[in-house]
């Protein structure tokens, strides 16, 4: 008809794939046999131990299954590149590695050769992008007989720089897909194998950057086990194999995503893509807000903190329970690294509340408003409030302040029923949950000078108080109705001490001045006066 186009053998390629999850690996494609035989004789347990399988008791609960978690994140250098890459270095001939080897890349990869180097006695070259991370570059010449070289503005420029050392010197460029690479990464899925004799997995879920992992863990499982669903997940900035299995060829997916960045490849390895068409079921895109959340849900069941590409598998899996592709399952999530950006830890934790719901509401500009809107939101935890006054009162037209709010429901039906009495009250909400810029950006950038007018007889004041259950509630309870609000910022950093920062418009009588003084007295918590603070004449009024 001419609607459908289709791939240049795309039918054979889905026959084999059936026969192998039918038949097994082995017996469907009698060559990659020599796969198997060379993930039984890796090398890897020179230089690492069989990495445990745990029970994940938490995640189990929340999806309905028997979740298991391949603790990758154990090994030296806290990844699982250490496997392939040794398996690859530990079979150089003595010429080889006299002569040194060379690797490209700022993340694991690069990390796994300077440790398997050096325990080897072999020098290596890595060729990083210029404008790579100091701390990064620090942490591979902690290493003996580790150089940096500094090649390129992208990873791209690096691995040319790369390549062409290594073919000018001879020395062995350390490919991510090599088959040695490829078989040691698979003894993952041996051991796994090994590990779940007393258990029926149905599932297992594999990180995705270059391939390689996925590739050695499908290879394996469905020579062995092909009944068992091999699934990949890829950020969804940068879903390399994904768009290459959808084309039938490898394919570039651009500049690839920063976040994950131990699995942001712009392009999948050709050995690795070839036994992926064989043995990989389907991929999973993830969003960074999925990882984050797989971060925290990964961290409160095993208390380890998973950079995001490590917890890119548990991130696929919780997409897939969502999807209901998982029930009363015995599943496996591959944790394939813990080499976490400390300063990444804040982002992360912004973003892995899934229950967070974040709102703009448009409330009217008058005494009390305020509380009634809070009123709505409370007993609900809130982590975060922004509230500027923006426009100056007008008695023909009536002034409006736009709250920002962010809080965490009680369950998914609770954000309705939140919007749902806001909205009864004629407050304007609309909904930014979903919003990446408002999540990103204008949070952070809320507020801003008031006119002039918009807030007559502001006091800045900044307060303190034990950040317990009911505290914020109590604080804005004890506030005098008849004082407007013109500047509101609160957020919960999880610490004891909760910190507001407040404009609060004092009518210019004396009754009214000598009643703001008796409000401020009686507060149980501290304050501080920041009205001549010079950094609120330079950014508040």
């Amino acid at each position: 008809s001419g609607r459908h186009v289709f791939q240049p053998g795309l039918h054979v390629k889905q026959a084999l794939h059936r026969a192998v999850n039918e038949i097994g690996l082995v017996q469907s494609v009698p060559q990659t046999f020599k796969y198997i035989s060379s993930i039984l004789n890796s090398r890897v347990y020179d230089i690492c131990s069989e990495s445990p399988l745990l029970l994940a008791p938490k995640l189990s609960s929340q999806i309905g299954c028997r979740v298991l978690i391949k603790r990758e994140d154990v090994n030296p250098t806290f990844s699982f590149k250490v496997r392939g890459v040794y398996n690859v270095l530990a079979h150089l001939i003595e010429s080889e590695r006299e002569a040194g080897v060379v690797a490209y890349g700022t993340g694991n990869h690069a990390l796994a050769v300077a440790h398997c180097s050096q325990f080897l006695g072999i020098c290596c070259t890595i060729y990083v992008p210029l404008g790579t991370s100091p701390r990064k570059i620090e942490a591979l010449h902690t290493y003996q007989g580790c150089s940096v070289q500094m090649a390129g503005a992208t990873l791209a420029e690096a691995r040319s720089a790369a390549e062409e050392a290594a073919n000018l010197q001879r020395r062995t460029l350390v490919r991510r897909d090599h088959p040695l690479a490829i078989a040691g990464n698979g003894t993952i899925a041996s051991e796994i194998m090994k590990q779940t004799t007393a258990e029926d997995v149905d599932t297992v879920f594999v990180c995705t950057g270059s391939g390689s992992l996925l590739a050695g863990v499908g290879t394996y499982i469905k020579a062995v086990r092909p009944d068992i669903t091999i699934v990949g997940v890829e950020p969804e900035e940068s879903a390399a194999m994904t768009a290459a299995l959808a084309a039938g060829h490898v394919t570039s997916v651009g500049s690839g995503g920063a976040f994950a960045d131990n699995a942001a490849q712009v392009e999948v390895g050709q050995e690795s893509f070839r036994l992926a068409q064989m043995v990989v079921d389907s991929m999973i895109r993830v969003s960074t807000d999925e990882i984050c959340a797989a971060i925290k849900d990964v961290f409160e069941d095993q208390r380890v903190v998973l950079e995001p590409a490590g917890a890119l598998a548990i991130a696929g899996m919780m997409q897939y329970h969502r999807s209901g592709g998982l029930r009363n399952k015995t599943v496996v999530a591959i944790s394939s690294g813990s080499n976490m950006d400390f300063n990444r830890l804040r982002f992360v934790s912004e973003r892995s509340d899934t229950e967070e719901v974040l709102l703009s509401v448009t409330i009217p500009e008058r005494p009390g408003a305020f509380k009634e809107f809070y009123s709505c939101v409370h007993p609900r935890l809130v982590t975060e409030f922004s509230y500027r006054a923006s426009f100056p009162v007008n008695k023909q037209y009536p002034a409006t302040a736009s709250i920002l709010a962010a809080f965490q429901t009680f369950s998914s039906d609770d954000k309705t029923t939140v919007i749902d009495k806001l909205t009864s009250r004629g407050f304007r909400v609309r909904d930014l949950s979903d919003n990446e810029l408002a999540k990103v950006h204008i949070k952070h950038l809320v507020g801003g000078r008031a006119p002039a007018g918009a807030a007559p007889g502001e006091v800045l004041l900044r307060f303190e108080f034990p950040d317990k259950p009911g505290a914020l509630d109590d604080f804005l309870t004890k506030m005098p109705d008849q004082f407007n609000v013109s500047l509101f910022h609160y957020r919960n950093h999880g610490a004891d001490v909760g910190r507001v920062l407040a404009g609060i418009c004092v009518p210019d009588t004396e009754a009214a001045k000598k009643e703001f003084l008796s409000y401020l007295a009686q507060l149980d918590f501290r304050w501080f006066e920041e009205s001549s603070n010079p950094v609120y004449r330079d950014f508040l009024v």
